[in-house]
């Protein structure tokens, strides 16, 4: 039986917090998705999934601006440090990885992003 790609189920937008004001990350600490759009014009920014999603959103910015964890992608943080007062973001939950990596490549062929990986 094949298996269905899943429908995510979002959070509410929320403001993309800072670390040095004491910004709080809501996100789920098991597998899951995030998406960041910018505020002022609703484009998408990214979609990226994580084993923790919490920890792996941590890791948007730069380690020297709040950041933790590691990014190969520096473009990324540094587009998300510079847009962070215009940047909101969703998660969702999934079962696992896997099912995550499913909803994101559904997402990634349905919407655009600025950084489309």
């Amino acid at each position: 039986m094949p298996t269905q790609t899943p429908n995510p189920t979002w959070s509410r937008w929320r403001p993309f917090p800072n670390p040095h004001d004491a910004g709080i990350l809501t996100a789920p600490f098991g597998p899951g998705l995030y998406e960041l759009r910018r505020t002022s014009d609703k484009r998408l920014v990214l979609i990226g999934i994580g084993t923790n999603v919490a920890w792996r959103m941590s890791s948007l910015l730069p380690n020297d601006k709040g950041g933790t964890g590691t990014r190969n992608n520096k473009r990324k943080q540094n587009y998300v440090d510079r847009h962070r007062n215009d940047i909101e973001y969703r998660t969702s939950p999934a079962i696992s990885k896997p099912d995550a990596k499913r909803m994101e490549t559904k997402l990634l062929n349905e919407l655009e992003y600025i950084f489309p990986t």
